[in-house]
């Protein structure tokens, strides 16, 4: 039985142990109740039995998560490899949709704002046209030129027919850009929960990444303390004192928050004799 079944194993038996605990709960609340126990006084041991049962769930419930968090990472270990190569997959996947709508958004963009240059360039060339078409027919009406005070009434009533139809068209182009920028912002959206979809996998493989390369710098720790107690042992066998290892202080990396000190090195070297040794 490896590890993870010895948990899973282990976990049952405290979810068994805690629901007969449960179940021993409801009498106890219902005799509390009961005209034996409060005329007799038995409130305050009655009292204790149902807390001291659910001090013991909830020690039990603790233990259990606790067994679940290092279950989780023992089983993502142990399929550390397909998960990555999915992680890797799923980032790549939400990377390509990333650049298509970018590519979207510059296209958008890039029409947007040829709509916005072209409508404010019709209104305002339309409006200019108008002023200066009154402009003319006043200074005709001045100089008293009945002929060009004719064209620049014709010119007036021109512009002002294109000045109405530039309006109605720059209100059309005004919906064209209101509903650009809505798509647009729709774009954006689809960015952001692309970005940030990447961002969670990515942080999720490399929370992964991070648990085996702490369980490898433990295996290449016991590695170290296999050669330091053979160095220890060695070094006593010789007569010479292993001042220098005095100094271990290996940090334990993962779930514990320990660490390998020089003790360790002493209790293995102490396992090993001299044929041990020259095995190398």
């Amino acid at each position: 039985m490896n590890r993870i079944e010895q948990l899973k194993d282990t976990r049952a038996k405290l979810v068994i142990e805690m629901e007969a605990l449960k179940k021993e709960i409801p009498p106890f609340e219902a005799a509390l109740h009961s005209e034996d126990v409060i005329n007799n006084g038995r409130e305050s041991d009655v009292r204790h039995e149902i807390s001291s049962r659910q001090i013991k769930i909830d020690s039990i419930d603790h233990q259990i998560f606790r067994l679940d968090q290092t279950l989780d990472r023992l089983e993502k270990l142990a399929n550390r490899e397909s998960l990555i190569e999915g992680y890797i997959t799923d980032m790549a996947n939400w990377m390509a949709d990333e650049l298509e709508l970018n590519d979207k958004r510059q296209s958008l963009s890039t029409r947007l704002e040829e709509i916005r240059q072209q409508a404010q360039e019709e209104i305002t060339s339309a409006r200019q046209a108008e002023t200066q078409a009154a402009t003319a027919y006043a200074q005709a009406v001045a100089w008293g030129d009945i002929e060009g005070e004719k064209a620049a009434s014709t010119d007036a009533q021109k512009a002002a027919k294109n000045l109405t139809s530039a309006t109605e068209q720059h209100r059309r182009q005004l919906l064209i850009i209101t509903a650009l920028e809505q798509e647009l912002a729709i774009v954006d959206s689809h960015i952001s929960e692309a970005q940030l979809a990447h961002q969670k996998i990515e942080a999720t493989a490399l929370r992964l990444a991070h648990n085996a390369l702490e369980e490898a710098w433990n295996d290449a720790a016991q590695k170290l303390l296999d050669v330091g107690g053979k160095l220890y042992a060695a070094a006593r066998l010789i007569g010479r004192d292993p001042v220098s290892l005095m100094k271990l202080d290996i940090p334990e990396q993962g779930e514990n928050f320990g660490s390998w000190r020089w003790s360790e090195l002493a209790d293995r070297g102490r396992q090993h004799r001299t044929r041990d040794l020259l095995s190398l």
